[in-house]
């Protein structure tokens, strides 16, 4: 059972997802560099504050508490120390280049808790042997919305694609580390469905994946079938049956989604060049 990821500073929702087998809340205080970095673009930036981390952390009794903070900067020495004492179970570091910015925030963190490393940037990716032994480094996390943009490409999907995720989830087993990446649409929702972004988070043997805005739309009164809890346990169900199948239907699956990846990173380019015409 991979982990759900569920972004929220909202204490009623943090206690429905801890009700959830296999749910991870997560806290997200990284500002510096992301509204620039993700301008016109339909991409989360989050409000949420410092005191959220105690919060949220407050509600739990089975779920672990994960605090993405800034990208390293002079003021990380303090913003690890608030989280901690407000009982993060781990801190995630996103939009590093190089290993040496990963071990300088291993160091900060002198063993109180287990990094995640977001894989969010071209100089991670080319340099992850050379960081994969950091101390205290418990997970490895793909962040493809950033990710996608460092390496040039189109549609966020595509270095799913051309295989760059199968490097990094091997490469992280062969340490002994979980690995993660992206988000996920419900079942049959997002531009590439969330079945398909499920069925490669199974052949990939992923154990987390973010659960999207999508999720928490309105429903309509009454539409019980439709809520939350009842999505995610749908997303279990998929998750289950998608890890029965024969290694010929992973491998059918992977051509079929990797066509559709495909298609809609031209259909995407297309629609850039009759902008730019």
């Amino acid at each position: 059972m991979m982990d759900f990821l569920q972004i929220t500073n909202d204490p009623d929702l943090a206690r429905r997802c801890d009700a959830l087998p296999g749910m991870r809340l997560f806290v997200d205080l990284e500002r510096n560099g992301k509204a620039a970095r993700q301008a016109g673009r339909n991409t989360f930036i989050s409000t949420h504050q410092p005191e959220d981390v105690g919060r949220i952390k407050a509600q739990l009794q089975r779920s672990q508490l994960m605090v993405r903070v800034n990208p390293l900067h002079e003021g990380t020495a303090v913003e690890l120390d608030t989280v901690l004492a407000q009982g993060a179970d781990s801190v995630m570091l996103p939009m590093f280049d190089t290993p040496d910015e990963l071990r300088a925030f291993s160091h900060i963190v002198a063993g109180r808790v287990p990094i995640v490393a977001l894989l969010e940037t071209a100089g991670a990716l080319h340099s992850l042997e050379s960081w994969v032994d950091t101390p205290g480094l418990r997970e490895v996390f793909v962040g493809l919305n950033d990710l996608h943009l460092s390496l040039g490409c189109r549609f966020m999907f595509e270095p799913l694609e051309q295989g760059m995720l199968d490097s990094v989830a091997h490469k992280a087993r062969a340490y002994g580390l979980r690995f993660g990446f992206g988000g996920i649409a419900r079942l049959y929702e997002g531009l590439l469905p969330g079945r398909d972004v499920l069925a490669e988070h199974v052949r990939l043997g992923s154990q987390g994946v973010i659960l999207s805005r999508t999720f928490h739309r309105p429903y309509e009164p009454g539409a019980a079938l439709h809520t939350f809890e009842a999505e995610v346990a749908a997303l279990r169900q998929s998750e289950q049956t998608l890890s029965t199948r024969t290694p010929e239907q992973v491998a059918a699956d992977r051509l079929r989604i990797s066509s559709v990846i495909r298609s809609i990173a031209t259909s995407m380019s297309a629609r850039t060049v009759e902008a730019v015409d």
